[in-house]
């Protein structure tokens, strides 16, 4: 038997998911979407990047902004200059702890990881 990792096509992924009492989960899907958000300054337009409705996009921002004392988004409604939103400093740092988080957790678990994805079969034909 052999060390060596079967062959993949995409190295394995750690997704972390924060579940905090019976109020929020917060996850990849919502640091992405608070992401796409800054980089964007638009719910609809993270939203649509994601692959999501604008009223899945804004229901997810609402229970975070619920979720935390500060809200975490904020938006203007549109008009003559459109509307548009952004991150709130609370927003940008719950943001900063989360990716922080994701990479600490990666990185004290690549042992692990290498060792279950060497125990994988070989799913290079489609398995």
């Amino acid at each position: 038997m052999s060390d060596t990792p079967p062959p993949s096509s995409a190295p394995p992924i750690l997704r972390l998911r924060l579940v905090f009492g019976d109020t929020l989960m917060l996850g990849p899907g919502k640091a992405d979407l608070l992401d796409l958000i800054g980089q964007t300054g638009s719910i609809s337009a993270a939203g649509r990047a994601m692959g999501m409705s604008y009223k899945r996009a804004w229901l997810l921002v609402e229970q975070m902004n619920a979720a935390f004392r500060t809200p975490l988004v904020i938006s203007t409604r549109g008009g003559s200059k459109g509307g548009g939103a952004s991150l709130t400093e609370a927003g940008q740092t719950v943001l900063n702890h989360y990716r922080t988080l994701e990479a600490r957790t990666a990185q004290a678990g690549a042992d692990q990881i290498a060792a279950l994805e060497a125990m994988l079969s070989d799913m290079s034909d489609g398995k």
